[in-house]
């Protein structure tokens, strides 16, 4: 078939979004099918529109349907759908979920935040990750604890600095976060934070070798996200063996499981530096960590993330 994937992610972005829709177009391609990637829909011909986020992507989504109909349609949920659009503009958001033959999401817990009409044709399929080429060996040094995310409201991105400050003064502890500025004002924050914190180390934006590279030597890695519609460096650090600390958050448990030991009260950095003070301090907890970890990786691996889109797929289209 020929399939047009819609991502708000442009060509060259570095973000979860392009990356997503990157690894979906390399399975359906495996399975023979030409993908076309794009932001924009401007009415070329298509089998099957993929179209990931309802609300930024609904511009291409009416104009998809007003070219075909009763063409097949799946559309992704991004966690700002679910957590901001279904609330800040609920026509447009509910409006693409209608068109939609089939909807998918990354976690366990989505369907919770949805209208009960929405439930029966939502999947999920979690994101899926390549294990680390080279074995993992963390610092000797320091404690080191990675943070992967741009720094934007949603991504709560100093929390963990936050939390540093308040680690023991014979702590070892070091973060390290690795993640573009969404404007030059949280740039400039975190260089402020950097200057009076001694334990908080911003990179910037990498490439993804180089998140890989953080994976191998890092103790622990923490998102510490307001909202999420399912992370792929939850996903990335399982798969590579990291131990995570996690907000309590739906996106957070929905892939983690609620049984999960290492989550903290959101927005909370007292009780995150307790979890973190414990896993430098307590190697039982960090090993149930990896132990829990363990458990969860055949769920994040690519062949079950491909066999979930070529279901999802074949339910939508006519030679399904």
């Amino acid at each position: 078939m020929k399939i047009s994937l819609i991502t708000p992610a442009k060509k060259h972005s570095k973000n979860g979004n392009r990356a997503s829709a990157l690894r979906w177009a390399r399975f359906l391609r495996d399975r023979g099918h030409t993908v076309r990637i794009d932001v924009e829909y401007n009415g070329e011909p298509a089998d099957l529109m993929i179209a990931l986020h309802a609300w930024r992507s609904a511009g291409a989504i009416n104009q998809y349907r007003g070219k075909y109909p009763a063409g097949p349609l799946i559309v992704a949920l991004g966690g700002t759908d679910v957590n901001g659009f279904l609330k800040s503009d609920p026509d447009v958001t509910l409006k693409s979920m209608d068109a939609a033959d089939a909807l998918v999401c990354l976690h366990d817990l989505i369907g919770q935040a949805l209208p009960e009409r929405h439930r029966g044709k939502l999947h999920v399929i979690r994101q899926s990750a390549a294990p680390l080429p080279f074995p993992r060996k963390p610092a000797a040094r320091h404690f080191d604890v990675c943070v992967v995310g741009h720094l934007r409201e949603e991504k709560d991105p100093y929390r963990t600095a936050l939390a540093a400050r308040l680690a023991p003064a014979g702590s070892r502890l070091r973060v390290i976060h690795l993640g573009k500025a969404h404007t030059e004002d949280w740039a400039a924050e975190a260089r402020t934070e950097m200057a009076a914190n001694p334990r908080y180390i911003w990179k910037g934006e990498v490439p993804a070798w180089r998140v890989r590279r953080e994976f191998a030597k890092t103790h622990v890695m923490v998102i510490s996200s307001n909202q999420e519609g399912g992370a792929n460096v939850v996903s990335e650090a399982v798969i590579a063996g990291v131990p995570v600390i996690a907000s309590d958050i739906p996106g957070n448990v929905g892939l983690l499981g609620a049984d999960y030991p290492g989550y903290y009260p959101v927005r909370d950095e007292r009780a995150l530096a307790d979890l973190l003070t414990r896993a430098e301090t307590d190697p039982a907890f960090l090993k149930s960590l990896v132990a829990h970890g363990r458990k969860l990786k055949a769920g994040f691996m690519p062949a079950k993330e491909a066999a979930g889109w070529n279901k999802v797929v074949d339910l939508v289209t006519p030679a399904g």
